[in-house]
């Protein structure tokens, strides 16, 4: 039997805390305003734009979900952990988080992945590893599936394609699932029964309804992004009104660039924030 997750909240941290448990349990979902947000990669300075750009904890959003690498490529891991540990959040397993904890092969990565992931690995207290080391690899809430990759393989799989997102459905049983890890917004939705699904490009500062079609979504990244766009991504979830609202914000990149340089960083990894690549 899948394992269940039960939930509860760290009063001192304000993050909310999970236990598998094998007995199958029906967890409500509460109509709350989600922060979605995916791929900080170690970037504050990206970070801190969402979170000034998303508005007031409280008011304009209750909770946010992070999809996973908060870590990995950039020079912030340590803040980047700790500012969201001072959210009300759920947080998932990324590729770069298992690296940065060892538990992957990082002879699988390029050089400058892995020099970043080395860097990374050394530079994390202990506090923040343990951090890393608790994160689930998949969630599910209600109407939603969350996971880093993909639902068939959380960690690792990019859902990059249409004909990718097809074999995905069969495995989550949620309308909607929540991905990042491509560092590119977009929606799979699905079109027929056999799962076959199109792509929806991503329209920004716009409500648009989840009218229960099968979805996989992913926000695109915060501090990476891949869609020749440097602006952060992220994303705004209404639970009551079931609305889906991407986001982008501009950030200092050359900030963030210059904290790169001064640890040494390779130079791909520093330029390609500025190319959005």
């Amino acid at each position: 039997m899948p394992h269940i997750w039960h939930l509860w909240y760290d009063v001192q941290t304000g993050a909310l805390l999970i236990r598998a448990n094998p007995i199958a349990l029906k967890i409500g979902e509460p109509a709350m305003r989600y922060l979605i947000i995916s791929d900080i990669h170690a970037n504050l300075t990206a970070f801190q734009a969402v979170l000034e750009d998303a508005g007031t904890l409280g008011k304009d959003y209750d909770f946010v979900w992070c999809l996973g690498d908060v870590v990995g490529y950039g020079p912030d891991p340590n803040e980047c952990i700790e500012l969201l540990r001072t959210l009300p959040h759920l947080c998932l397993a990324g590729n770069h988080d298992w690296a940065a904890l060892g538990r992957l092969d990082i002879r699988t990565f390029n050089s400058d992945a892995r020099k970043a992931v080395t860097w990374t690995h050394n530079t994390l207290t202990d506090e923040n590893l343990a951090f890393l080391e608790a994160l689930p690899t998949t969630f599910v809430l209600g109407n939603f599936t969350l996971v880093h990759g993909s639902p068939r393989e959380p960690v690792w799989e990019y859902i990059l394609d249409p004909l990718i997102a097809t074999l995905n459905f069969s495995h989550y049983v949620t309308p909607y699932c929540l991905v990042g890890h491509t560092h590119t917004p977009i929606i799979f939705r699905q079109v027929g029964q056999q799962g076959e699904c199109e792509a929806v490009a991503p329209r920004y500062n716009v409500q648009a309804p989840l009218d229960g079609t099968r979805q996989i979504i992913n926000p695109g990244s915060v501090g990476q992004p891949r869609d020749a766009d440097p602006r952060a991504a992220y994303a705004i979830l209404d639970t009551e009104r079931m609305t889906w609202e991407f986001r982008r914000v501009p950030y200092d990149v050359g900030a963030v660039q210059k904290r790169m340089r001064q640890i040494d960083m390779p130079e791909r990894l520093v330029m390609r924030l500025e190319h959005g690549w």
